[in-house]
């Protein structure tokens, strides 16, 4: 005879302590995109301010990466996570692909161009090629820099109209889709490399005036 089944019984996804963290860490995953995601149509909204915004979506950007870690035995990629949970979240897989809020990705606004502005994003151009120059291929060296130097680059006003911008957000979305470990191929690094030196130059041209951008 079999058991009967008691339907006042808890259901338990896990049998065991490692099951039962499994599952809470893909659960806080979870949270985090429809965090992001809900962050990220009440900023297209009005809802919350830039200055709200920013700080918010940064932090859920860096809770993303370090439950992505955590998962990743699990979790081979957030497109695959979102379709095996049939989550319907296009906004916060752009933010997740791209790496930056969107007040970096799309910023028209910045302020006065100042002399500090210009030697910080000089010198993360610089720091970003001789990356390259020095045969820097993987995800996890190369993606802290040119994050940080399309932060910088963002900050200048008219940057928005500028071919260089769609092309490091480009970038970035490429090397936020690989794992750490994962390397450039020789012919990717090439062409990065004539990307950032346009965009480089683009930058320099723009701020003298000739592009009638500043």
């Amino acid at each position: 005879m079999s058991a009967r089944l008691n339907l006042d019984e808890e259901v338990r996804l896990h049998t065991t302590n490692a099951e039962r963290e499994k599952y809470g860490l893909l659960a806080t995953l979870f949270g985090i995109i429809v965090a992001l995601e809900y962050l990220e149509r009440a900023y297209v909204r009005d809802s919350v301010s830039a200055s709200e915004y920013s700080p918010a979506c940064t932090r859920l950007l860096s809770q993303y990466k370090t439950m992505a870690k955590l998962v990743s035995d699990d979790v081979p990629s957030i497109e695959q996570f979102m379709a095996r949970y049939r989550m319907d979240h296009p906004a916060a897989l752009h933010r997740i692909q791209v790496g930056v809020p969107a007040t970096v990705e799309h910023s028209s606004e910045a302020g006065p161009e100042t002399a500090k502005w210009v030697a910080e994003t000089t010198q993360n151009f610089i720091t970003f090629v001789d990356a390259l120059k020095l045969r820097m291929r993987a995800k996890d060296q190369l993606h802290p820099i040119l994050q940080e130097l399309v932060t910088s680059y963002a900050r200048f006003k008219g940057s928005k109209d500028w071919e260089g911008r769609s092309k490091m957000v480009g970038w970035l979305i490429t090397l936020n889709g690989m794992k750490a470990s994962e390397e450039l191929t020789e012919e990717q690094a090439r062409q990065l490399s004539f990307d950032i030196e346009h965009a480089y130059a683009e930058f320099f041209r723009s701020l003298s005036g000739k592009d009638g951008d500043s």
